[in-house]
């Protein structure tokens, strides 16, 4: 059976394709606006729970994936694992039985340390208490979102809270020449590797630095203009 996914912003046009290629094709097509708009129709509870969900503008989730929540699926039961840090509501599933982990964004198969910063206060701290929640699985096999999967979770655990460390310590050392603004507090961190190309990310992680190392009490923000300035506490 031929499927074909329409993807694209409101307006790109996929309500206008999709029943043309539907015809072509001879196949159904089946929208996910459309199902939801009819079962708003319909007045029944879901229906009436969507409603609310969709005039607020937010998404419009099948299911809520907390903590404790078990999935059954064809391949068994997957038990859901909260691990924010990454991004705020990322989480990660969880096989006990084949020690087997679908770890998403939050542990890959190479060190690559990224903080959806300024939506929760310390996301330095959660990935930390995140790393330490998904070592406690005692995990075998991790299928990540990016890259292969990779055998030594253990091992990956411990070089990204190595790397942590390395960066809240040039973090210190930064602050310990003087205060400076997020930017070039960054320069002091990172050096050469600070470019108009990787700005908006280093900037993102040295902000979270800053952030982790004021909840500890050892950084100070100083909300001056045009941007805030940091220094040692």
């Amino acid at each position: 059976m031929t499927v074909a996914i329409l993807l694209g912003a409101p307006g790109a046009g996929k309500g206008t394709q999709a029943p043309a290629l539907a015809e072509k094709l001879g196949v159904p097509v089946l929208a996910s606006g459309d199902l939801l708009r009819a079962e708003v129709a319909s007045g029944s509870e879901i229906g009436r729970e969507v409603d609310g969900v969709m005039r607020s503008g937010e998404l419009v989730s099948d299911r809520d994936l907390l903590p404790g929540v078990v999935l059954e699926t064809d391949l068994g039961e997957w038990h859901v694992v909260e691990t924010p840090g990454h991004a705020p509501s990322h989480v990660c599933l969880h096989q006990p039985e084949r020690r087997l982990l679908i770890s998403g964004d939050h542990v890959l198969g190479r060190v690559t340390l990224v903080f959806d910063e300024g939506h929760t206060p310390d996301p330095v701290g959660e990935f930390l208490q995140s790393l330490d929640r998904v070592d406690a699985l005692d995990t075998r096999l991790a299928l990540s979102g990016h890259g292969r999967p990779f055998t030594d979770v253990r091992g990956h655990i411990s070089a990204n809270r190595s790397l942590v460390s390395i960066r809240l310590d040039a973090t210190r050392a930064a602050l310990a020449q003087g205060p400076g603004t997020p930017f070039e507090l960054a320069g002091r961190i990172y050096g050469e590797l600070l470019s108009e190309a990787t700005a908006s990310w280093l900037l993102s992680k040295t902000r979270s630095w800053l952030t982790h190392l004021e909840r500890l009490g050892e950084a100070r923000r100083d909300d001056a203009e045009p941007a805030a300035v940091w220094s040692a506490a």
